[in-house]
């Protein structure tokens, strides 16, 4: 029998495939593709798990060398079937993977996942399986999830279209959290470890190298859906970050929230670059940076992943402008409390004790407790009147934007009545959170089935937390992520200078002498000078000894320019200018940087200035360009730039030039050739007199017809 093709021709670049979603996730029939009839092998899992899940839709599984497999009828190959399939799972080995891809295309099968490893574009066997699996995509108009993928599950309609052995657990829970994960594994573990806790998914997707669907395009195929009301990512890496973010704003646009777990924080992972930038800015910083933009929340512990969506959805996300991270913690138990408190200490949230108002209320409604940063209740707390009074008093004060109820040893063994004023509280307009000291199973599923956000640790609801307080409406973004050219080069401090005044960030003035001058020049600016090597080769002059500072006179420039000469030398280097500004003097110092990322785009970022940027890491970074809001946000977050907001009687610095600075440096995201620039230090003077630019670094590309 001929299978006609089916019509499904690829998806405008940056939209969904209509129907994509059915195909994916609740097909009518599927073929598993080296389904094996050994069921100790993982090629013979999906067709076991189909058949125990009870999945309504037609199986058909595809030998070529038998007709029946693990008891059921089987088929030689494709076109030996009486329809043609809407999802195909291939099980094969790489090589006949790439055949079976493009037999499904051909007779127009519009979805195949495809479990094979061996695409590393690393590899030249696995790019050109790469190669083909793409064209397979383009020619035929089929999506191909994977490789390298463990499979799609959607426990609704009972598709366990999967090699992972978690799902080989009876009875997991449905619930509304829809999984993506980049790693095959870990869709198992939160299935697993969700069933311990009662938490149930709508659905779970290993994308594994995303060669064609990527795990943005998988997840907004999902988002009208009504049974999903928020998502769970594992990511690795930030691949295909324009569809993850067009996902992630339309998940805030339907109210659904994003929680993601991102490996890559070790100092290992961060990027190298010729700037200081470079290293302040690498994948994970970037990463971070990405996620809060998109407005995902990131969390830092796997169990905080598992556990985040129920706060998600009761913590709104910030307005510009907005502050709410006040932190109010009520206990039976303050030693136990106090881990909490520290935990979110660590990650910068505000923990608050009550007012004096607040506390008269407490005392008022039978909960009076001493000053101080925890409510703590003692064993009275543990009595039903008096917790849900100190719940009633938090909840309506001004001073807290969110509540934690932390729970003693009582939540294991009376249960019903230790979180009893926790599920009654769960409807206050704020939002309230709870944390069990013992492990106290009955205790955590009466809080979720009571709609209470709820944890097992300290540092699992503290991560939440801060994540959740930290959320931002994703941003639109004018300049999007471009290939980076192969050719670049390093401007010198002068050229760099140029690209300054294009933008307009004010500058120290300078003068370029020969490095072999024997006379000073007239200078336009008076003693003391800074005297540095000028040289496209050089990104950091001070650490091979080509600057030398506070020059008070003629002769002593000459001596400046002789000694970089010599230390220049010893390295086999040789500079044949020199650069002259005088030292400028303010109030504090900082780095505006700038740089283009191969994955997410133009970004800016703001640090501590000075020798010591690196070592501090007192940094942050936004998509560039930014505006005046932005920018000011920004200095907010810099740690080192505080003392410049004229804190304590000390003068205060121009803290709206440097915001207008960084605005202004962000607009190289207009240039297309620039690729990475920065300043460092900006010296930052007292308010009204402005802030200077006195280093200047650049990479450029090097452009087709230079």
């Amino acid at each position: 029998m001929t299978i006609p093709p089916h019509a499904y021709p690829p998806p405008e670049p940056g939209h969904t495939a209509p129907g994509l979603a059915a195909f994916l996730l609740a097909p009518r029939s599927v073929a598993i593709i080296g389904a094996s009839d050994d069921p100790t092998k993982s090629a013979a899992r999906p067709l076991q798990y189909l058949r125990r899940s009870g999945y309504r839709g037609r199986i058909y599984p595809i030998n070529p060398h038998r007709d029946w497999v693990l008891g059921e009828r089987a088929w030689r190959t494709l076109t030996d079937l009486p329809e043609r399939p809407d999802h195909a799972y291939v099980l094969t080995g790489s090589d006949a993977a790439v055949a079976a891809v493009e037999e499904c295309g051909r007779i127009g099968i519009p979805v195949a996942t495809v479990l094979a490893d061996g695409f590393a574009p690393t590899n030249p066997k696995g790019a050109a399986r790469a190669a083909r699996l793409r064209e397979a995509c383009v020619r035929h108009g089929i999506r191909v999830v994977g490789p390298s993928c463990l499979g799609v599950v959607n426990l609704r309609e009972r598709l366990m279209l999967t090699a992972n052995a978690a799902f080989a657990e009876a009875g997991l829970p449905i619930g509304g959290a829809f999984v993506a994960s980049q790693s095959g594994s870990v869709i198992g573990a939160l299935a697993s470890r969700g069933k311990e806790r009662g938490i149930g998914f709508a659905g779970l997707v290993s994308v594994g190298s995303e060669i064609d669907l990527s795990i943005g395009e998988i997840c907004a195929a999902t988002l009208d859906d009504p049974d999903i009301d928020g998502y769970l990512l594992f990511l690795e890496n930030l691949r295909h970050a324009e569809t993850l973010r067009r996902f992630a704003r339309g998940a805030a646009e339907r109210g659904k929230p994003v929680a993601a777990y991102k490996l890559g924080r070790s100092a290992e992972a961060r990027e190298l670059a010729l700037s200081h930038t470079g290293a302040l800015a690498g994948e994970d910083d970037v990463a971070d940076a990405f996620l809060r933009e998109c407005g995902i929340a990131r969390v830092e512990t796997f169990e905080g992943l598992l556990e985040a969506l129920p706060l998600l959805k009761r913590v709104p996300i910030d307005e510009p402008g907005q502050r709410r991270d006040r932190v109010g913690v009520v206990t039976t138990t303050g030693g136990v409390a106090a881990m909490v408190v520290d935990q979110l200490a660590v990650r910068s949230v505000s923990v608050v004790g009550p007012g004096p108002e607040t506390l008269a209320r407490l005392a008022a409604a039978g909960a009076a407790v001493e000053p101080g940063r925890i409510v703590d209740l003692t064993l009275a707390g543990t009595r039903y009147p008096v917790m849900k009074a100190a719940l009633d008093t938090m909840l309506t004060a001004p001073e807290f934007d969110l509540v934690v109820a932390v729970v003693g040893s009582s939540a294991r063994f009376q249960p019903e009545l230790a979180v009893e004023p926790v599920i009654d509280s769960a409807k206050s307009a704020k939002p309230i959170a709870a944390f069990l000291a013992p492990d106290a199973p009955d205790a955590l599923n009466r809080l979720m089935r009571g709609g209470v956000p709820s944890f097992r640790t300290p540092e699992a609801c503290a991560d939440v937390i801060a994540a959740a307080l930290r959320r931002r409406r994703p941003r639109e973004r004018s300049a999007a992520a471009r290939p980076l050219p192969a050719g670049r080069h390093m401007l010198d401090e002068l050229k760099a200078y140029g690209l300054l005044d294009a933008v307009g960030v004010a500058r120290a003035p300078t003068v370029a002498l020969p490095a072999e001058a024997r006379e000073p020049p007239l200078l336009p600016f008076p003693y003391p000078v800074a005297v540095k090597a000028l040289s496209g080769k050089l990104a950091h002059k001070s650490d091979v000894g080509g600057v030398v500072l506070g020059v008070p006179d003629g002769a002593g420039l000459l001596s400046a320019v002789a000694m970089i000469r010599e230390n220049l030398a010893r390295q086999g280097l040789v500079v044949e200018k020199v650069l002259i500004q005088p030292m400028v003097r303010g109030l504090g110092e900082a780095l505006i940087g700038y740089r283009v990322d191969a994955e997410v785009g133009p970004l800016v970022v703001l640090a501590a200035g000075g020798l010591l940027t690196e070592i501090y890491r007192d940094r942050t970074l936004r998509f560039a360009p930014v505006d005046r809001e932005a920018a000011r946000e920004m200095i907010g977050e810099v740690r080192a730039l505080r003392a410049l907001s004229g804190l304590r009687g000390q003068a205060a610095g121009d803290l709206d030039a440097l915001a207008e600075a960084i605005v202004r440096f962000s607009h190289f995201a207009d240039m297309p050739e620039i690729i990475e620039a920065e300043s460092n230090p900006v010296i930052v003077r007292e308010a009204g007199r402005g802030v200077v630019a006195v280093d200047a670094v650049a990479v450029a590309a090097v452009l087709a017809n230079s």
